[in-house]
């Protein structure tokens, strides 16, 4: 699927009124909830302040990409929209924004989709394609301005896989949040700017869709250093000893020079893995609530697959005793009553029995790295089950205690389990950072793992109790609003 796929002419705007930021963004959303490619404007409108909150989409040089993926997309999109005048849209450059393309891709979107996507942020990133889409005047222009891009593209087109001659050799990886847009647009202005200095570079997407162009051993072994440019978790290990600079991805699209200029004037300093280190934190520091958000997202994202598949399954076991039919004395087993529909329904609560240790495991993960992991994991895992001091059957206890259940504490529980978790090992690490060395190995395999997982599963014992409490309260107020209607006249 090329770009143009999902380049709609229909909800183009060419003479966009809007001279506000929030009016632009309404502008854009209700042309594409008038032509029924969004469904809800005020649940896809959250989603795109959510991502303008974190960072703004305006790039610069007249751009903004604002882009969300949710339910409230029907169908994959982008809305071109072009201002005469310019707005200030809070660019990363503090100029006026006018030109435009609103991202909607629903949730779940395929690689397809976010692959076409991804060709949109190296379009704009081309020298002249901006302007070229400046002098359109209707739609059939838009699209031939991306047509003969993509006509270059297939002669111009190359991969720097290995140094050429004399020519220094760096590679890098850009990740974002989302996955969508900036990542490729930091790819693009990488390997921009290192072909008019001279530079050869490959560079490593981790994006929605997966890992692009991974580098090798290979190429980490001949490269001069290594540029990060990422707003979560990537793999690291592999760049142990090398000269490494690490930024948020908007610097990777807007100072791509300086960061190329520090591995090649010997600036960066050299990285070294800890035993087990899967991600690395961007050397700008990040404020309280940018790295809660971060931390969330790299779990919530991990997760998402998993609820969406299992969400699906269930919805098919209830679909097929809706059509076969469920006598009303056995309602209570809708979704389970027909053969069928209770293999649908176990398929999916198997996917979703993943989703709380997949949602604490992750968010440990972004925290403290691959140690992280089973500490979050296992916290998630006691969330789910409501295990909780007071609450937890054993042998010697006799019958009374073998009858004992905890209540599951749900999101919440794992949401705090997940930070917890990452807390605990972050500890751990700096206060068995001075061990020997000949025991340095066993951080990872042994010490971490076990202590980690230890701590944070009696921590979570407590922290289930009010969890759950707290959890059980939310249930049953909504469980009291059912019916409250019924007073009404």
């Amino acid at each position: 699927m090329k770009i143009q796929d999902v380049l709609r002419k229909d909800v183009m705007l060419l003479d966009l009124q809007a001279t506000s930021k929030e009016a632009v963004i309404d502008e854009m959303i209700t042309s594409l909830v008038d032509k029924g490619y969004v469904t809800d404007f005020e649940v896809f409108k959250t989603g795109i302040l959510n991502r303008e909150a974190q960072t703004t989409t305006g790039l610069g040089d007249g751009i903004a990409m604002p882009h969300a993926k949710n339910a409230a997309v029907k169908v994959a999109t982008v809305l071109f929209a072009k201002s005469n005048k310019g707005v200030d849209y809070a660019s990363l450059d503090g100029q006026p924004t006018d030109l435009f393309f609103m991202i909607a891709a629903p949730e779940g979107a395929n690689d397809t989709h976010l692959a076409a996507l991804a060709e949109l942020s190296k379009y704009l990133m081309k020298p002249g394609f901006a302007d070229k889409l400046r002098s359109v005047s209707s739609p059939e222009e838009v699209i031939a301005v991306f047509d003969e891009a993509e006509a270059a593209d297939k002669v111009a087109e190359e991969v720097v896989a290995a140094p050429s001659g004399d020519r220094p050799f760096i590679v890098a990886v850009t990740a974002c949040t989302t996955g969508i847009a900036h990542t490729y647009m930091a790819e693009e202005a990488l390997k921009k700017q290192a072909a008019e200095m001279g530079v050869d570079i490959k560079v490593e997407t981790n994006g929605a869709s997966g890992v692009g162009n991974k580098l090798t051993a290979e190429d980490i072994k001949n490269a001069a250093g290594v540029i990060i440019a990422a707003d979560k978790a990537v793999d690291m290990p592999r760049f142990n000893g090398k000269p490494l600079v690490s930024r948020p991805v908007a610097a990777g699209i807007k100072q791509p020079e300086e960061l190329i200029n520090l591995i090649l004037e010997g600036k960066a300093s050299a990285y070294t893995a800890s035993e087990g280190a899967a991600t690395v934190q961007s050397s700008e520091k990040l404020s309280l609530g940018k790295a809660f958000y971060k931390h969330l997202m790299s779990g919530v994202s991990q997760m998402l697959p998993f609820v969406i598949g299992g969400g699906i399954l269930i919805a098919l076991a209830f679909l097929v005793d809706n059509l076969r039919g469920v006598p009303n004395d056995s309602l209570s087993s809708l979704g389970s009553y027909n053969e069928l529909a209770s293999m649908f329904m176990k398929i999916g609560g198997a996917a979703f029995g993943f989703m709380l240790p997949l949602l604490a495991g992750y968010i440990a993960y972004s925290i403290s790295e691959k140690p992280g992991l089973v500490a979050g994991f296992v916290a998630g895992a006691i969330a789910n089950s409501g295990l909780a001091f007071g609450k937890i059957p054993y042998a010697a206890g006799g019958e009374e205690t073998l009858a004992l259940a905890g209540v599951s504490s749900g999101f919440l529980g794992a949401l705090v389990g997940g930070f917890l978790a990452g807390g605990v090992v972050l500890v751990l690490r700096n206060a068995l950072r001075n061990l020997p060395k000949s025991l340095q190995g066993l951080n990872a395999i042994l010490l971490l793992p076990l202590l980690g997982t230890g701590l944070t599963g009696f921590l979570m014992f407590f922290v289930n109790i009010r969890m759950a409490a707290i959890n059980t309260g939310m249930n049953n107020f909504l469980s009291g609003l059912e019916g409250s209607s019924a007073i009404l006249p």
